[in-house]
């Protein structure tokens, strides 16, 4: 029940529950239902942020700007029941604080985050002169599904590295569900752990006992596209609640499994799936990279006539484009000047959700008409309030008119002495 976007000047915001602090400093969610800036970072670049149930966690820029490089830092805020903010200690932070893990010294450069309901999951590069790569995951948080992948269920309060991983893979994307954790490399691997429950993650469980089916190391899964454990093509893994998905083949196909609840598999089904299927997403075939591959061919033959075309169109474009900002800049001076005048008429701003009644019937604002709806509906102290609204108005008019007819008045006086003057000149 919260929101987090960063928009295109490195500026973070947050509606819905925002962690904030209560009148006696202690923690708390405050309920927003329009975007707020978050000024910790005003100044800096945020470049990544993620959001579990009550927590949150953004790698923002040390300096003023980001320019690519591993100049970024990790921060965390929130609640912290569980050590989901990596900082040490289950104290709830009402302000943004660096993860020492990840701050400007380390050895570490955060390229991904992911948080699920109260564990947080990273990934980073190591930060080297000679062009090495050397990827690594980490987790932090509630470890009780084994959502962390140490192997067990202890819930830990800094960062910890997921060492059952293969050294030598480097890690692309990962995502987090409620209690269980994804990664894919880029040669296609996937891996996931955590909780069971309808994911596939153990098939085999005896759900008997100790045995809750839940993965405590990373599992590797088996693509049946190969009959093996790669994914051709892979970028990009992404959870829900308690189901995954996969982006593979360059964009070209989607996989999915886990619970199949409300048809989010996209399989036509609403069943279970313990294994990776196909998400009925057109193309799922290779006829429409097949007609792409043909279609660029025949652009490549044609390229001089189409460049005369694309000239002509970008004219066209631009043209379009210039009129549009002249009409965007033109309704935004109206609707100033329609928001003046409504509330100069009306003492109160002009509401798009509770337009008058007159506007709404017949497209044509009668003022008079609303006018008087508005005195008939308005009880005797608002009539005594736009009373005095209206006399202070109507005084400072008549001064207006005041001010104005003296400098006539006496304007008229000059220009009459100085002809006076003139005639007893000898």
């Amino acid at each position: 029940m919260m929101s987090l976007a960063i928009d295109d000047h490195g500026s973070l915001w947050i509606w819905g529950n925002c962690p904030q602090a209560n009148d006696d400093g202690e923690f708390c969610l405050s309920s927003s239902s329009v975007p707020l800036p978050v000024w910790n970072f005003h100044g800096h670049t945020v470049v990544k942020v993620a959001c579990g149930n009550e927590h949150v966690v953004a790698v923002v820029s040390a300096g003023e700007t980001y320019t690519g490089g591993d100049d970024l830092v990790c921060y965390a805020w929130g609640n912290n029941n569980h050590g989901q903010l990596g900082l040490g200690d289950k104290e709830v932070r009402l302000r943004p604080e660096v993860i020492s893990t990840f701050n400007e010294e380390s050895s570490w450069v955060v390229y991904e985050v992911a948080c699920g309901a109260f564990h947080t999951a990273i990934l980073t590069n190591k930060k080297s002169y000679n062009q090495e790569i050397e990827s690594k995951c980490w987790t932090f948080g509630l470890g009780e599904n084994g959502q962390l992948g140490h192997g067990t269920t202890k819930s830990i309060c800094l960062p910890q590295t997921v060492d059952a991983l293969p050294q030598d893979a480097f890690l692309i994307s990962l995502d987090c569900g409620l209690f269980h954790t994804s990664v894919v490399s880029s040669a296609g691997d996937v891996w996931s752990w955590g909780m069971e429950k309808g994911l596939g993650l153990c098939p085999d469980a005896s759900f008997t006992g100790t045995d809750a089916g839940d993965a405590y190391l990373p599992l590797r899964i088996r693509a049946s596209e190969t009959n093996g454990f790669r994914f051709t093509g892979p970028m990009q893994v992404a959870c829900g609640a308690a189901h995954t998905v996969l982006v593979s083949d360059n964009g070209y196909k989607l996989w999915a499994w886990g619970r199949g609840r409300s048809g989010v598999l996209g399989r036509g089904q609403t069943a279970d799936s313990y294994v990776p299927s196909a998400v009925m997403w057109p193309p799922l075939d290779t006829v429409f990279k097949d007609e792409k591959l043909k279609t660029d061919d025949l652009i490549s033959k044609t390229e001089d006539h189409e460049v005369g075309k694309t000239v002509e169109m970008d004219h066209k474009l631009s043209a379009a484009t210039e009129e549009l900002n002249f009409l965007k800049t033109k309704l935004t001076l109206m609707e100033r000047y329609a928001g003046l005048l409504h509330l100069s008429i009306f003492r109160k701003p002009l509401d798009e959700r509770r337009l008058p009644q007159s506007l709404q019937d017949s497209g044509v604002f009668d003022v008079r008409k609303e006018l008087e709806n508005v005195l008939e509906k308005a009880d005797d102290e608002e009539l005594i309030r736009m009373e005095m609204f209206y006399r202070s108005m109507l005084s400072t008019v008549k001064d207006r008119l005041m001010k104005r007819r003296v400098r006539e008045l006496v304007k008229e006086c000059l220009v009459s002495l100085s002809t006076g003057r003139q005639h007893h000149s000898p």
